[in-house]
């Protein structure tokens, strides 16, 4: 059974694990290398680094205004899985979602996205907005089985070279999450 459940600072390295399991597997355009330091720096302190790749573009008077959400898919004690958002007035974004390379297929990343939908109508967030690497064909196909749609691309430096990440969208309506 997978559960669902805020992340702890102990969490850390599962976490790490995760992301770096799946980093390889998605993102094949990414030197290994990269990869493990990108991974490092990202992750050092997952709970402080919502934010991170994010906040650049936010004007500091409206940092107060975030609230970051971190999630973890956890089986027989082993964590398979995180999310991690942010929302901002009546915007939702999903900066991660990340599942273990093993556990694909298993239901694992709609859980996931499931709870911080569910989060996002709390907050009232009436737009969602999730990011991933454009090359990331699994998840642009993940995206629109959700009902996204891909509105935007931009550029993020992962390594010091440019990559375009897609931005997904969707609109939420209240009383959604109690389908």
């Amino acid at each position: 059974m997978t559960a669902i459940r805020r992340a702890f600072d102990a969490d850390a390295d599962g976490i790490r694990r995760v992301a770096r399991a799946a980093w390889h597997d998605a993102y094949d355009s990414l030197d290994s290398e990269v990869i493990d330091e990108t991974i490092s720096d990202w992750y050092a302190d997952p709970l402080g680094s919502a934010l991170h790749g994010w906040a650049g573009g936010v004007p500091a008077n409206d940092l107060d205004d975030i609230e970051a959400t971190l999630l973890v898919a956890e089986q027989d004690g082993e964590i398979i899985g995180f999310t991690q958002g942010i929302t901002m007035h009546t915007m939702g974004t999903m900066l991660r979602l990340y599942v273990h390379p093993e556990h694909h297929g298993e239901g694992v990343g709609t859980a996931l996205y499931d709870r911080l939908e569910d989060i996002f109508l709390e907050h009232g967030v009436e737009q969602f907005r999730a990011l991933d690497l454009a090359s990331n064909d699994r998840s642009r196909e993940f995206f629109e089985n959700l009902g996204f749609e891909r509105t935007n691309v931009r550029t993020l430096t992962i390594g010091g070279d440019p990559y375009d990440e897609a931005v997904y969208s969707r609109e939420l309506s209240p009383g959604e999450g109690d389908e």
